[in-house]
Protein backbone atom coordinates (compact mmCIF):
# COMPACT_ATOMS: atom_id res chain seq x y z
CA UNK A 1 0.00 0.00 0.00
CA UNK A 2 3.25 2.40 0.03
CA UNK A 3 2.39 3.37 -3.70
CA UNK A 4 -0.75 5.13 -2.63
CA UNK A 5 1.26 7.10 -0.21
CA UNK A 6 3.82 9.31 -1.77
CA UNK A 7 7.18 9.24 0.10
CA UNK A 8 8.19 12.09 2.38
CA UNK A 9 10.78 14.65 0.88
CA UNK A 10 12.96 17.31 2.75
CA UNK A 11 12.88 20.41 1.39
CA UNK A 12 15.57 21.72 -0.95
CA UNK A 13 17.81 24.82 0.39
CA UNK A 14 15.85 28.61 0.73
CA UNK A 15 15.78 30.25 -2.52
CA UNK A 16 18.70 32.48 -2.70
CA UNK A 17 17.73 36.59 -2.52
CA UNK A 18 19.26 36.82 -6.15
CA UNK A 19 16.59 34.35 -7.63
CA UNK A 20 13.73 37.07 -6.77
CA UNK A 21 15.37 40.06 -8.10
CA UNK A 22 15.55 38.14 -11.11
CA UNK A 23 11.82 37.60 -10.95
CA UNK A 24 11.29 41.06 -11.14
CA UNK A 25 13.17 41.63 -14.00
CA UNK A 26 11.86 39.80 -16.12
CA UNK A 27 8.23 40.60 -15.41
CA UNK A 28 9.87 43.96 -15.92
CA UNK A 29 11.23 42.74 -19.55
CA UNK A 30 8.08 41.47 -20.82
CA UNK A 31 5.92 44.85 -19.80
CA UNK A 32 8.74 46.93 -21.77
CA UNK A 33 8.80 44.30 -24.33
CA UNK A 34 4.32 44.29 -24.66
CA UNK A 35 4.56 47.87 -24.40
CA UNK A 36 7.11 48.46 -27.46
CA UNK A 37 5.95 45.32 -29.54
CA UNK A 38 2.04 46.05 -28.91
CA UNK A 39 0.99 48.74 -26.66
CA UNK A 40 2.49 51.92 -28.41
CA UNK A 41 2.45 50.99 -32.30
CA UNK A 42 -1.48 50.71 -31.92
CA UNK A 43 -1.67 54.06 -30.01
CA UNK A 44 0.43 55.75 -32.78
CA UNK A 45 -2.11 53.91 -35.61
CA UNK A 46 -5.48 55.25 -33.77
CA UNK A 47 -3.75 58.80 -33.53
CA UNK A 48 -3.30 58.72 -37.10
CA UNK A 49 -7.04 57.45 -38.02
CA UNK A 50 -8.06 59.90 -35.51
CA UNK A 51 -5.95 62.86 -37.48
CA UNK A 52 -7.72 61.89 -40.57
CA UNK A 53 -11.00 61.59 -39.73
CA UNK A 54 -10.71 65.25 -37.96
CA UNK A 55 -9.18 66.92 -41.48
CA UNK A 56 -12.01 64.88 -43.95
CA UNK A 57 -13.86 67.37 -45.87
CA UNK A 58 -16.06 67.79 -48.78
CA UNK A 59 -14.78 66.79 -52.06
CA UNK A 60 -12.13 63.64 -50.59
CA UNK A 61 -11.81 60.54 -52.51
CA UNK A 62 -11.81 57.45 -49.32
CA UNK A 63 -11.96 54.19 -49.15
CA UNK A 64 -14.10 52.04 -46.39
CA UNK A 65 -13.12 49.15 -44.45
CA UNK A 66 -15.24 47.69 -46.15
CA UNK A 67 -13.70 48.51 -49.53
CA UNK A 68 -16.52 51.07 -51.31
CA UNK A 69 -14.49 54.00 -53.15
CA UNK A 70 -16.13 57.01 -53.24
CA UNK A 71 -16.43 61.06 -53.24
CA UNK A 72 -17.38 62.62 -50.15
CA UNK A 73 -20.31 64.55 -50.69
CA UNK A 74 -21.01 65.99 -46.82
CA UNK A 75 -19.60 65.40 -43.28
CA UNK A 76 -21.34 65.71 -40.34
CA UNK A 77 -20.52 64.89 -36.73
CA UNK A 78 -20.19 61.42 -37.07
CA UNK A 79 -21.71 59.95 -40.58
CA UNK A 80 -20.23 60.82 -44.26
CA UNK A 81 -21.71 60.94 -47.13
CA UNK A 82 -20.27 59.39 -49.90
CA UNK A 83 -21.04 59.40 -53.79
CA UNK A 84 -20.31 55.79 -55.19
CA UNK A 85 -20.72 56.87 -58.81
CA UNK A 86 -23.36 59.27 -60.30
CA UNK A 87 -26.51 58.54 -59.09
CA UNK A 88 -25.40 56.36 -55.49
CA UNK A 89 -25.12 58.33 -52.33
CA UNK A 90 -24.16 56.22 -48.97
CA UNK A 91 -24.37 57.67 -45.60
CA UNK A 92 -21.69 55.56 -43.81
CA UNK A 93 -20.07 56.24 -40.13
CA UNK A 94 -16.62 58.33 -40.07
CA UNK A 95 -15.24 55.54 -38.12
CA UNK A 96 -15.40 52.84 -41.24
CA UNK A 97 -13.56 55.37 -43.78
CA UNK A 98 -9.79 53.54 -44.09
CA UNK A 99 -7.83 55.81 -46.36
CA UNK A 100 -8.00 59.26 -47.84
CA UNK A 101 -7.00 58.34 -51.74
CA UNK A 102 -4.75 61.02 -53.99
CA UNK A 103 -6.57 63.43 -56.19
CA UNK A 104 -8.54 62.04 -59.47
CA UNK A 105 -7.80 58.25 -57.96
CA UNK A 106 -11.46 57.52 -59.21
CA UNK A 107 -11.22 58.44 -62.57
CA UNK A 108 -8.39 56.51 -62.74
CA UNK A 109 -9.81 52.98 -61.52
Amino acid sequence: MSFLIPAAHAAGPAAAPGNDIMSILMLVGFVVVFYLMIWRPQAKRAKEHKNLLGSLQKGDEVVTSGGIAGKVVKVTDDFVVIEASDTVELKIQKMAIAAVLPKGTLKAI
